[in-house]
């Protein structure tokens, strides 16, 4: 058992029921517990300055601004931050280009010095997109928007380990998930159709119809999960033979050739020439045949479908609410998706505005991206090193962009629930509080220096100034009775703490 596990290990005894049952809500919520109801769901947790900002202008006019983040003004920091990265914001094709697979020259194969040189390049790719995800989760204004990134990439899910999606993912989130988090739903069932790190994850390359030979190559794995998981739901009513039938629908929907001249901007394509251009029936519905319009007919379908409506509804409110939501509730925000015509805002709005999103608070078990977000926000210390953060999200078991399965991670708490998980949680925020995670570090040669501008450990007055009034009495008398060296480490590694 870790060291700093041991250590605490009285503490996880006398906290351990407090975590595995759900805090019931009061029957009167104060202004301060709004606020970080609000703070803890809307965003990643509470910082100190969110914190006086929400109290100051309500949560009503809080909400009203987050569901608008194109007019919060991000912080010069963060601007600054993500300029400094030298791949933030190139496109899909400009990635492969630059920083894809090597290709023959001249009729040669390339060498393993290439190889390894261009894995080298992805590293660094897919290093950036991480860093740009922490950056944005810490430092952002626009937290629902970063919440909803991180809600739609699970739903959404592509693993970023490997090939080309390693090069891309940081391009799908920014120009997919991101661009769309909060608009109509349709536009971004067809953004996440149509992406190449989307077509290579889920097999549609290999979707192909030969019309003048008769040999097919269908793949159906991207057909089934648009239905299974993308809209419909495992119970929504369709057929093999309508997986059969979609996957025909998106036979030609492909990656464009590197150096292309045909469409050389984009790197997805339609090619007439594999797609199967036979009349087909999808969902008790004839589709017209007409190449690329006609997936685009069978996505109308999708998101219209009262069944999808459902399915979002239950996702979000099981995000929002509890693991367990109401049905009563989830028919609300079902009817709100369909009246609006999958408008996400309205569809949030109607969340937000229920008296089961109010009274939910503590129902929801942080996942272990959502805990290490959240205690660096509460923390003030300055995030100079986000990648230190990304090896603990491995030890956790949720690498960031690493879920192999297109179903992404849950956010329930029997996937994240459990006494190893908890002494590595509490590993982590003693490990925190004391500066052992150098996310204040900055480096020079490759050697980590500590920041000059503020100490590396969490000042525990800072913690219960947002959270003082919100803890537990069991979690107050442990920290009140605790060397002031242990008790940031013991308000972020509390059973309070870890839920939102």
């Amino acid at each position: 058992m870790p060291i700093l596990a041991k250590r605490y290990q009285g503490i996880l005894a006398a906290l351990w029921l407090l975590i595995t049952v759900p805090a019931l809500p009061a029957a009167a919520a104060d202004s301060d517990a709004q606020v970080l109801h609000v703070l803890n769901r809307l965003a990643f947790g509470p910082n100190a300055d969110d914190f006086a900002y929400v109290k100051m202008i309500g949560v009503e006019r809080y909400i009203a601004e987050q569901l608008d983040p194109a007019a919060i003004t991000e912080p010069i920091e963060l601007r600054f931050r993500l300029a400094q990265l030298t791949t933030f914001g190139l496109g899909a094709v400009a990635l492969r280009q630059f920083y894809g697979p090597p290709r023959n020259v001249d009729g040669a194969k390339p060498t393993l010095d290439d190889i390894k040189a261009q894995q080298q390049r992805a590293n660094l790719v897919f290093r950036e997109a991480a860093e740009a995800r922490v950056l944005r989760a810490v430092l952002s204004r626009r937290q629902l928007e970063q919440v909803m990134v991180n809600f739609w990439f699970n739903h959404f899910n592509i693993f970023g380990g490997e090939g080309l999606e390693r090069i891309w993912v940081g391009d799908y989130e920014d120009q997919v998930i991101r661009a769309f988090a909060l608009g109509r739903f349709r536009d971004l069932l067809f953004a996440v159709a149509k992406h190449p790190a989307m077509l290579v994850y889920l097999d549609n390359t290999q979707n192909i119809a030969v019309a003048r030979t008769g040999q097919d190559r269908l793949n159906e794995n991207f057909a089934r999960e648009v239905m299974e998981l993308h809209t419909l739901g495992v119970d929504g009513g369709y057929s093999q033979d309508d997986v059969e039938t979609l996957a025909r629908v998106f036979t030609g929907w492909r990656v464009n050739s590197p150096g292309s001249t045909e469409f050389p901007e984009v790197a997805a394509v339609f090619q007439g020439g594999r797609h199967d251009s036979a009349p087909k029936v999808f969902l008790g519905r004839k589709l017209v045949a007409r190449g690329k319009a006609e997936g685009e007919q069978a996505l109308d379908i999708l998101a219209s479908s009262p069944a999808t409506a459902h399915h979002i509804a239950f996702g979000l409110s099981q995000y929002f609410v509890a693991d367990a939501p109401p049905a009563t509730l989830v028919e609300r925000v079902a009817a709100r998706f369909l009246a609006t015509g999958g408008d996400i805002r309205q569809v949030l709005k109607t969340l937000f505005d229920s008296p089961e999103f109010w009274s939910s608070k503590g129902q929801k078990y942080k996942t272990p991206y959502e805990f290490i977000i959240s205690a660096v926000r509460a923390s003030a210390l300055p995030l100079n090193n986000p990648g230190s953060l990304l090896g603990w999200m491995s030890r956790f078991g949720m690498p960031l962009y690493g879920c192999l399965t297109p179903e992404g991670y849950k956010n329930t708490a029997d996937a994240w629930l459990s006494p190893d998980a908890t002494l590595q949680r509490i590993d982590f925020a003693a490990a925190f509080a004391r500066g052992g995670v150098p996310v204040a570090m900055e480096t020079d040669g490759g050697r980590a220096v500590a920041s000059p501008s503020r100490p590396l450990a969490v000042e525990p007055s800072r913690l219960l100034a947002i959270f003082g009034p919100s803890l537990s009495p069991e979690t107050r008398a442990v920290v009140d009775g605790a060397p002031p060296g242990q008790r940031a480490g013991l308000i972020l590694g509390s059973p309070d703490f870890m839920r939102r």
